[in-house]
């Protein structure tokens, strides 16, 4: 293949055979979300790079490495968004929310990040969120969790594993920093690069490092549960005997910060054991998001899955995807007289909402079964000259081989039984 035209390296081409399995996992947001009455908000692709570096934080390593930055012709500094939240955020902050509203919001989309291309993560990526803004409660959190994994279970992805964790209020953080930095004193000049970088400048990111030396050392470090405020204490617990309370199971991971500075109170990771090393398919928690220009932070919780792994861990668990019928009806015309009426069929068809491929290439019998078979039609009709005469047409179910005569004026109430339509 010539390079010229390859994609750029760590993005990708999806055809149709592929992105029906995009439009199933898009098509189950829709229809769960709704039913937790949470509406989906489209932003740019990119925003104003401050917008970034104020909510994510400018210790991270999106900010450090990862983020796709460049001036504008108005020598505006500019970012694809890295994540969703942010810019979702900024959105709110825009239009306007009033003390003690709520807005409920999804978004689907790609993502772009500046990273070493893995499995289920390249440089677009793609994923689908969902955020509660604008109160703060125990019970708001529990029931995002209980939304993503109702989306999950959706799909058919119930082999995984819910892991939560509190990085407790604001308040709390430098008495937590302190012992962190005690712990990792002795420590830190064994330690990776990065994480020596994080002990001055951001110390919470030496708990999301996935160097192996760095998180044998980390496995010992003092539970962040243990030094949280008692205030803390009460809002983890909470949202822990809810979730106990609906029989949802989860362990508590006290490492778990998730890989982004505005995190407060509750974070959970979902992972698959499906997938590799890099087994999250779903993250988030609760947050305090300033944006540039407000006094106020906004609140929130919410998370977001990557599409590329929830494919990952669908595909490894052989599930179905979407990828049986993708059309309902193959017209098949033998002759021209035929195919000119096939037209107004197809067309009647499709206003009734059947998904129909027809033969327009005036071909054999043969080689148009062969493409009904192909599509993996459900139900092929055949006309010919002999069925125009006789007002008829042959009704075959492509799954037993049997055929019917059907009376033209008739077809719409033959098709009913294949398709359950009342």
């Amino acid at each position: 293949m010539s390079k010229k035209t390859e994609p750029i390296p760590g993005t990708s081409d999806f055809f149709p055979e592929e992105t029906i399995q995009w439009q199933y996992l898009e098509g189950k947001a829709h229809s769960v979300f709704s039913r937790y009455s949470i509406g989906e908000i489209r932003t740019p692709v990119f925003e104003r790079t401050d917008v970034f570096l104020r909510s994510i934080g400018d210790q991270t390593d999106i900010v450090q490495k990862e983020m796709y930055t460049f001036k504008d012709r108005g020598d505006r500094s500019l970012t694809l968004r890295p994540e969703g939240t942010a810019g979702v955020l900024r959105a709110i902050a825009n239009k306007g929310l009033s003390q003690g509203d709520e807005q409920r919001v999804y978004y689907i989309g790609p993502m772009f990040r500046g990273e070493r291309p893995s499995a289920g993560r390249k440089r677009q990526f793609h994923q689908i969120g969902v955020e509660y803004v604008g109160k703060v409660s125990p019970e708001i959190d529990a029931e995002c969790i209980i939304l993503l994994l109702d989306y999950l279970e959706s799909i058919g992805l119930t082999d995984t594993k819910l892991l939560i964790n509190t990085r407790g209020i604001s308040g709390d953080r430098e008495r937590i920093s302190g012992t962190m930095s005690d712990y990792y004193k002795p420590h830190i000049d064994t330690m990776c690069e990065d994480c020596r970088r994080r002990y001055d400048t951001n110390i919470w990111r030496i708990l999301d490092c996935k160097n192996e030396g760095c998180k044998t050392i980390t496995q010992n470090a003092p539970s962040m549960i243990d030094l949280i405020s008692e205030t803390s204490r009460i809002y983890f617990d909470s949202v822990c005997e809810i979730l106990k309370y609906t029989g949802i199971q989860y362990q508590i991971d006290p490492q778990l910060v998730r890989g982004l500075d505005y995190y407060v109170h509750t974070v959970f990771e979902v992972v698959s054991n499906n997938i590799g090393a890099q087994d999250a398919i779903a993250g988030g928690g609760r947050y305090e998001i300033l944006n540039p220009g407000q006094k106020h932070p906004l609140i929130g919780v919410g998370f977001a899955m990557g599409v590329e792994r929830l494919l990952l861990a669908k595909n490894a668990n052989k599930s179905d995807l979407g990828k049986g019928i993708c059309v309902d009806i193959y017209i098949v015309s033998l002759g021209r007289p035929a195919l000119q009426k096939n037209f107004d069929l197809a067309s009647s068809l499709r206003k009734q909402g059947f998904r129909v491929l027809m033969d327009l290439e005036n071909r054999g019998m043969k080689a148009q079964m062969r493409t009904a078979n192909k599509v993996n039609a459900k139900i092929t009709l055949i006309r010919g000259q002999s069925e125009l005469d006789d007002g008829i047409i042959l009704l075959k179910n492509m799954n037993d081989s049997s055929q019917i005569k059907v009376q033209f004026d008739e077809i719409t109430a033959a098709l009913k039984p294949f398709f359950n339509r009342s």
